[in-house]
């Protein structure tokens, strides 16, 4: 069984305390951990060693500028129109996010990782759900439709390991790639 990890951008403290600051406090709804807030860019559940060398090798040699990311907008992803994730967005289409996530994916890809084939859907996960009705969350969802965290300057994206134990996942940082200018 090899390892899980995911590549994601962080978010500052002060991000994470405002949205922790939300938390509707719902029965069934459990808050994520304000230091486990991130945007993934992507997720491998079963890397063997030999490819995890040459993932950490592919993803280092990266290069972008830093920019800047809106995180606004709260809303849910369901299943069978009962909620199972709460999320806050990161703006419509934001070229420089989308072209980072292309570069994991190919990095992944050219390590011998097999690509995501789902659309991806950028958003920072804030809370799972567990037998809660759209309804509990409606007035929730209707307040903080447009919820605006302000701006956040992407500067690094890094790669974490994630165990699986009955607390819930423990994710460690593996490595970081730090922004650079492209005309390098």
């Amino acid at each position: 069984m090899g390892k899980r990890f995911f590549v994601a951008i962080d978010l500052p403290e002060s991000t994470r305390q405002l949205l922790a600051a939300i938390d509707p406090h719902v029965r069934g709804v459990r808050w994520t951990d304000p230091a486990q807030m991130h945007l993934t860019l992507g997720f491998y559940s079963d890397v063997p060693d030999k490819i995890d060398l040459a993932l950490r090798e592919k993803l280092g040699v990266i290069k972008f500028g830093a920019f800047f990311l809106p995180i606004v907008g709260v809303g849910t992803f369901s299943a069978k129109s009962a909620p199972k994730i709460i999320w806050i967005g990161v703006g419509k289409a934001h070229p420089h996010l989308f072209q980072i996530h292309k570069r994991v994916q190919e990095a992944a890809l050219a390590a011998g990782l097999e690509p995501e084939l789902r659309p991806w859907h950028p958003h920072i996960t804030i809370a799972r759900c567990r037998d809660v009705s759209a309804q509990a969350l409606r007035k929730f969802l209707q307040s903080n439709a447009g919820f605006d965290a302000g701006m956040i300057r992407v500067e690094a994206f890094h790669l974490y390991s994630s165990r699986l134990t009955p607390a819930g996942p423990i994710h460690s940082r593996e490595m970081s790639v730090c922004c650079r200018d492209e005309k390098l």
